[in-house]
């Protein structure tokens, strides 16, 4: 594997530099003073946030972008040996890497490195401890998966040995990290076109942890079924979490929640595990919505606590934190309609969004979905269905394809008969325009909407909003 050598800036070029992982390295090799270079397929905010840095960005990906003064190539897991870029790499055999490998190698700059990892919340939790560390002074630098508004974007380039990242297990990204600490906050069956089933998937968060140095830090959610077949005879430290298992070291008790769903409760910590008697109940609220945030919260109070920041610190930033974008993000106000844009695009994601918008005020609770990749859809159909009855209403969009051609003989028709099989009541339309003039038409005063998914539905909401 290409080394890059960080005392001696080169050129680097990015192969799908607008993505939300790879503008953010892009942007951290810039600071540091390398010549960075890259190509999308069509601009963005990202793109032209890096433009107004001074990055070239080409737009369309052409061989004759790889020009033969670039030192090395990075690519997404999204490209493909076909596309022209790597073809050109690869005839001119220039050094390249993975995004994830050169993350990896980034983390080695940084005395203490915490990779977030889990099917879900890792960037609500990667943020939640952004939070603490920037209220605790520290001075971080930061890689988001989404846009973070405390640091006006989803990158912070801090000058302190922390770093804080999220650790996708896609394709075995997280492999390639060098974490000191950590996190894993759920283990479910996801990204089927990759791994074989679940046992497959478990394995790869075993290497994971298994990356750990002895004097660095294990945080799990110990509702994880088997929890301890991953944590068991590692180095380095392990601290359990658990929303209902009283024996770990943070779990909650005393669950209530405002007028607009936010969770307050009290956080048990066992002193044993930190030596500390001043946190052994902490009163917390929380100012984003749904009861699977209190889990998150509870790993990123673990990892304040491990890093030793102050306590009142921890429990301010967690009151603090209003969440990030696409994240149970409130868009605005029309007609008395109150919407509501998520990222879910999972059924556990989507059950604890829908459970916690119950808890939100509303007349009828209207979803609007665009399931994401037909290898998901098709794979988790019937859980899909169960999983959006719980709304009032539902809209279904066309299938976000992303990097998938093959439609499998399924299609957003195929969920609708599945939702009215099970007492759901579903309309589809094929168009963003037609899901809009359906949605004015039938929304009233007092009711939510949200719109869900990881494509571009959050379109809809923001085109009847006028944004």
């Amino acid at each position: 594997m290409y080394k890059i050598d960080f005392s001696h800036p080169c050129h680097v070029y990015f192969v799908g530099i607008g993505g939300i992982s790879m503008s953010g390295l892009a942007e951290i090799l810039a600071d540091a003073g390398f010549k960075v270079s890259g190509s999308d397929r069509q601009k963005s905010p990202l793109t032209e946030g890096l433009e107004h840095k001074g990055i070239k960005v080409f737009y369309g990906q052409r061989a004759t972008n790889i020009t033969p003064d670039i030192d090395c190539v990075v690519f997404t897991s999204a490209i493909r040996e076909d596309n022209p870029e790597y073809i050109a790499t690869m005839e001119q055999g220039l050094p390249h890497l993975t995004r994830a490998e050169l993350l990896g190698q980034l983390m080695k700059n940084y005395g203490t490195s915490i990779a977030i990892s889990g099917t879900h919340g890792k960037t609500t939790t990667t943020s939640m401890i952004s939070e603490i560390l920037l209220q605790a002074g520290t001075d971080p630098t930061i890689s988001v998966g989404g846009i973070y508004k405390p640091i006006g974007g989803n990158i912070r380039v801090g000058g302190s040995k922390y770093f804080v990242t999220e650790a996708c297990e896609y394709t075995n990204s997280f492999l390639s990290f060098f974490p000191t600490v950590g996190i894993i906050l759920n283990i479910e069956e996801d990204h089927l076109d990759f791994f074989k089933d679940l046992a497959d998937i478990r394995h790869s968060f075993r290497k994971f942890a298994e990356l750990l140095p002895a004097d660095g830090c294990l945080i799990i959610n110990a509702d994880i079924p088997d929890y301890k077949e991953i944590a068991d005879g590692l180095p380095c430290k392990v601290i359990a979490y658990s929303m209902s298992d009283t024996g770990t070291d943070y779990y909650p008790s005393g669950i209530s929640h405002d007028a607009f769903g936010h969770p307050q409760f009290t956080a048990h910590t066992d002193i044993t595990a930190t030596g500390d008697n001043d946190i052994a109940a902490r009163q917390i609220s929380l100012s984003v919505s749904g009861d699977h945030n209190i889990g998150n919260a509870l790993a990123a109070l673990a990892l304040g606590d491990f890093l030793h920041m102050d306590s009142e610190i921890s429990v301010k930033a967690l009151k603090s934190f209003t969440g990030t974008d696409r994240r149970f993000e409130y868009k605005g106000t029309i007609g008395g309609v109150n919407i509501i844009d998520d990222y879910a695009h999972h059924p556990t994601e989507i059950t604890a969004t829908l459970k916690a918008a119950q808890n939100y005020p509303h007349k009828t609770l209207w979803c609007v979905f665009q399931p994401h990749t037909y290898t998901r859809t098709k794979a988790f159909m019937d859980d899909f269905a169960k999983a959006l009855c719980l709304a009032d209403k539902v809209v279904l969009a066309d299938i976000y394809a992303a990097r998938e051609t093959d439609n499998l003989g399924i299609s957003s028709r195929t969920l609708q008969e599945k939702i009215r099989a099970a007492g759901g009541t579903c309309y589809y339309y094929p168009t963003f325009d037609e899901i809009e003039n359906f949605l004015l038409e039938n929304c009233t005063k007092d009711d939510l909407l949200i719109t869900m998914g990881a494509g571009d539905v959050h379109k809809i909401g923001e085109n009847l909003l006028g944004i």
